[in-house]
């Protein structure tokens, strides 16, 4: 097996992280095949779906996809998910059973946090890469500013109500690294131009 990228080059790949629900694992493969050819190789495939493991499987076949796992809640998605071919793991929050199986594992992880306390925790397990989570719910760029002003080390993926159009002031920000989208694939599409068209759009955000 390859080595694992570390967190902060996976972040650094795109503009936009697409977070993907697939019911049918028959549309994996050209799905991730449309957003790599629109420049976007970074996939969170979300553990929402019966299909979802198989997707991570099949998606991690395409060339220059880097395939992770999304919704990933417990030590028990976490294997299931590595052993699919998940090449990152991102959560929607951080419990101390997750990170540390994560950490011990060695695969990238990028954990959710909302407050300050969660980002203490996260620091206190020696993680400093985080998915601001959800974003516009928790209260949107302001309050990832004020935590950004505190813990200067630390950088952010924010993921959930950013759009095309609301990406660029998110992008903006020094402590950003990438933004997760969902407006990339609408569930069940497959309209696999207009994915790709879409991808190019978002990775052409940083310029």
């Amino acid at each position: 097996m390859t080595p694992y990228m570390n967190i902060d080059s996976i972040m650094q790949a795109a503009p936009v992280i697409p977070v993907l629900i697939v019911d049918d694992v028959a549309d994996a493969v050209p799905m991730a095949e449309a957003l790599v050819a629109g420049g976007l190789p970074v996939l969170e495939v979300t553990l929402r779906t019966p299909a979802a493991l198989d997707v991570i499987a099949a998606m991690a076949r395409v060339p220059g996809a880097i395939v992770g796992a999304g919704t990933v809640l417990n030590p028990a998605d976490l294997n299931a998910a590595i052993t699919a071919g998940a090449r990152f793991i991102v959560s929607p929050g951080l419990t101390e059973p997750l990170g540390k199986a994560a950490i011990a594992s060695g695969v990238p992880f990028l954990p959710g946090i909302a407050n300050a306390g969660d980002l203490m925790r996260g620091l206190d397990m020696g993680l400093d890469r985080f998915k601001f989570f959800p974003a516009v719910a928790s209260g949107g760029l302001p309050v990832l500013k004020a935590l950004a002003a505190v813990f200067g080390q630390v950088r952010f993926c924010p993921t959930g109500g950013i759009s095309l159009g609301s990406a660029p002031e998110w992008l903006a920000q020094p402590f950003i690294r990438c933004v997760g989208g969902s407006w990339l694939v609408t569930r069940g599409e497959r309209d696999w131009a207009a994915v790709t068209a879409r991808a190019r759009e978002a990775a052409a955000l940083r310029g």
